[in-house]
């Protein structure tokens, strides 16, 4: 039987955002996000990150490293309780320098391939589902599919809400201070 999901950007959202994440020792978590997880998995949501890591494309660091550090985004989550149903990255750009993933795509945010991916392999139920980021793009993929976006106000949440959401079509279904309030935004919602 299908679940909802709570699709929720990597950088910025559930860690810290520090530009590339090109070492495991750049990954921190944000606080309260293992909680925000945690209370995703107790209220039926599965828990799905949804990425973009240009990097690989770029060459700032291999494929591999983004399993590594998706790894242990895993193991510092369970050490508090928390999991992740499922992780789904976009490796590509356009104007990457590596030659296999330097191509335009459906699943770069915003458009909607990562969701349309996880959906597929995880059997969701898109109609209940929320997006939750800190850039007008997550908001613009929510939109697209169909689905209410969460902006945070970690990571480049503060600056997207004062200058560049102003300037965008798209609206936010909510703005909370971090995951967990925005979390707490959808539980209550799915409530009512």
């Amino acid at each position: 039987m299908s679940r909802p999901a709570v699709f929720i950007d990597r950088d910025g959202t559930i860690n810290e955002q520090m530009g590339y994440i090109n070492h495991p020792s750049r990954f921190t978590l944000l606080p309260r996000a293992a909680e925000a997880i945690k209370a995703l998995n107790q209220s039926g949501f599965a828990s799905i990150v949804v990425s973009n890591q240009s990097g690989v494309a770029r060459g700032y660091f291999p494929l591999d490293l983004v399993h590594e550090v998706h790894g242990l985004m895993g193991k510092l989550l369970s050490k508090e309780g928390a999991r992740l149903d499922g992780v789904f990255f976009c490796p590509h750009h356009p104007q990457g320098i590596v030659p296999e993933y330097a191509i335009s795509c459906d699943c770069r945010k915003p458009g909607t391939g990562l969701l349309e991916q996880a959906r597929n392999e995880l059997d969701l139920d898109m109609g209940e589902s929320y997006v939750i980021g800190d850039r007008c793009q997550d908001l613009e993929m929510a939109r697209r599919a169909g689905l209410e976006g969460v902006l945070v106000l970690t990571g480049y949440g503060r600056g997207e809400r004062e200058y560049i959401l102003p300037r965008e079509t798209v609206r936010p279904a909510y703005i909370a201070e971090d995951l967990l309030d925005a979390v707490r935004w959808i539980i209550d919602s799915k409530k009512q």
